[in-house]
């Protein structure tokens, strides 16, 4: 499988995923006269970012894995989100992002050298290295803490709320 292939296409498909779940964590905000607020503010644990962090770390992930990937510039978004609706419209901005990525550009991706910092830390890798030990399971871990949270909120998800792709 090429870099684009198991890239772009995973984190849409996982970003709409989690868009869905957000819906039905408001709507069971909304069943059950929950301030929505208290749900964004829910974590697992006290040292553990909230639903709202955990969402718009999993967008950079994905926004952040594309970029550099395809050789780009990665696309700032402020982390201003307070609402349902605003996280919504942020995972909006990212896959239109996303889509707007031509596969042509990650040729040769799996090779070229890939630098961040990360916790105070300069990190570098190959873009192959990168997109399966850091950018996927960086990503992986935020949008299933997201539906972690939100299950132990008593949400009714399942697995294929997590899989389905937002379908």
């Amino acid at each position: 499988m090429n870099t684009y292939d198991a890239s772009v296409p995973v984190f849409i498909h996982f970003l709409k995923s989690l868009s869905a779940i957000l819906r039905k964590a408001e709507a069971h905000c909304a069943a059950r006269k929950i301030d929505p607020a208290v749900m964004l503010g829910l974590r697992l644990s006290p040292d553990m970012f909230p639903l709202t962090r955990q969402v718009q770390i999993a967008s950079d992930a994905a926004k952040g894995a594309g970029a550099r990937l395809a050789g780009m510039p990665v696309p700032g978004f402020p982390d201003e989100e307070k609402t349902f609706d605003e996280l919504q419209e942020r995972i909006h901005k990212t896959t239109g992002f996303l889509d707007t990525l031509d596969a042509k550009l990650f040729a040769g991706a799996e090779t070229r050298p890939i630098s961040l910092k990360a916790g105070g830390r300069d990190l570098n890798f190959s873009g192959g290295a990168y997109l399966e030990t850091w950018a996927k399971p960086n990503f992986f871990f935020h949008v299933t803490t997201a539906y972690a949270i939100l299950r132990h909120a008593g949400v009714e998800l399942g697995k294929s709320d997590f899989l389905a792709g937002g379908q």
